[in-house]
């Protein structure tokens, strides 16, 4: 079954809060996310404060990214039932890290627009401790997604060894994801994200949660 189109009215509510977004992440890369009020943001987004408070309740959000969370979800419940699960998950992330960011042949010390977004808004998390808190509130989000698109009722106590075994295979395999996203934002993007994450998930597992995993 094809997905179902966006309306206009979606798409337009998907920009406002792309453009939203961009500005803030700018500004406070710029000036420093405490030294920027939701006013400036506003301003700078052509919008009026009401409206960025629909979009985004808290400060906070301006800067959390929900689109990869939401593709590892899809991607881990499309993956094959059959794979051990650090390779059902790992495989995901690298899928993930692929499609989110460019493989255009551009030199890889000079990342396009998304990647730029994606780099500043890694380093905004992890040098505001205010930031890094709602991270790690996410990260959590993350795994019970994670752990659900497996198959795996996060309330569901009549399998509770299998539930124990998703939560471990999850929770190590965004450990190994948070040291390659560190790493590359630390080089600025410099080596590719999705390698980033294979090196990563090697050393941890070695080539059973990588092997097979198709990267562009």
């Amino acid at each position: 079954m094809s997905e179902r189109e966006p309306t206009l009215r979606e798409r337009q509510r998907s920009e406002t809060r792309r453009v939203i977004q961009t500005h803030a992440v700018g500004l406070f890369t710029d000036r420093g996310y405490d030294a920027v009020t939701v006013a400036d943001v506003a301003a700078a987004s052509g919008v009026s404060a009401m409206t960025v408070y629909r979009h985004f309740p808290t400060k906070e959000d301006l800067v959390l990214i929900e689109q990869p969370g939401r593709l590892i979800a899809e991607r881990v419940a499309a993956s094959q039932a059959t794979h051990p699960l650090v390779r059902r998950v790992g495989g995901a992330l690298i899928e993930a890290a692929t499609a989110l960011t460019s493989d255009d042949g551009a030199p890889p010390d000079s990342p396009d627009a998304d990647e730029r977004f994606l780099l500043d808004s890694l380093r905004l998390m992890v040098a505001t401790p205010a930031l890094r808190a709602r991270h790690l509130d996410s990260q959590y989000a993350l795994q019970q997604a994670i752990v659900e698109a497996l198959g795996h009722d996060t309330d569901d106590t009549t399998d509770a060894d299998a539930a124990f075994s998703a939560h471990a295979a999850t929770s190590a395999c965004l450990a190994a994801m948070h040291t390659a996203l560190t790493r590359w934002a630390q080089d600025n993007g410099q080596t590719r994200l999705p390698d980033l994450i294979t090196q990563a998930l090697a050393a941890s597992f070695g080539d059973i949660a990588v092997v097979g995993v198709h990267r562009k």
